[in-house]
């Protein structure tokens, strides 16, 4: 298993150098920077497991950098600082810091808490968040596409939900006649035809992906397969 790779964020060298010395004595690996600015770049650029941050850097606070880097990652970070202030400790935590340290500290302490928010950090179920391309809110009467609103006439709405309904299912032109008219007598089967077009049209402008959604079933009618299915 490849060694966690920590990125150290401190401007005193000496310092830094136990820091370094002290982690990789413990099997991590280590890179060392000591300015903020370069932080959001080298961590865009290279993988690595956990930040050490220090809050008095040269260029710019810690909890600046500490912002920064919540904008576009949830990578741990432990912050050093020189003051013991609670509401330092307190706004630390609340932008996103998983761990605070206070100077002087033992190099292996510091190790230990790694470890420890290293292992948390991996315990941690990823949060999976399914979400289908087409998406029918019943009680508005409204489907979106991708994440838009469809701009659908009623008969387009009345289909499509009908379709969606059942997924897989192959539906006749009276059936759908039955189901989006409210008199079915008074349309043809080209009426149905034509709304299908129409409303193939709109599904294929929203997104490539539902170009196929809706598919025709000669001498029986139409079928709908969900887009995350096509």
């Amino acid at each position: 298993m490849a060694a966690a790779h920590i990125l150290i964020v401190e401007d005193e060298l000496s310092i830094a150098e136990n820091l370094i010395y002290a982690l990789e004595t413990e099997n991590f690996s280590t890179t060392h920077l000591s300015i903020g600015a370069t932080v959001v770049e080298t961590l865009k650029t290279s993988h690595f497991d956990l930040v050490v941050l220090d809050v008095g850097l040269p260029d710019i606070m810690g909890f600046d950098v500490c912002r920064e880097i919540r904008s576009f990652s949830s990578i741990p970070i432990l912050f050093l600082t020189a003051r013991n202030s609670e509401i330092d400790h307190v706004l630390g935590l609340e932008l996103g810091a998983d761990d605070y340290v206070t100077k002087p500290f033992s190099p292996r302490e510091l190790a230990a808490r790694i470890r420890a928010i290293l292992r948390r950090s991996s315990e941690k179920k990823p949060e999976v968040i399914s979400k289908s391309l087409l998406e029918h809110d019943s009680s508005a009467m409204r489907i979106n596409c991708a994440g838009a609103l469809l701009d659908l006439t009623a008969h387009e709405y009345k289909l499509l939900a009908t379709f969606m309904s059942q997924p897989g299912r192959t539906f006749t032109r009276d059936q759908l006649l039955e189901r989006a008219w409210e008199d079915p007598g008074s349309a043809m089967d080209r009426t149905v035809d034509a709304h299908i077009k129409s409303l193939r049209a709109k599904l294929r402008d929203a997104s490539e992906h539902c170009t196929e959604v809706i598919q025709t079933r000669r001498g029986l009618g139409y079928c709908y397969h969900s887009p995350d299915e096509v």
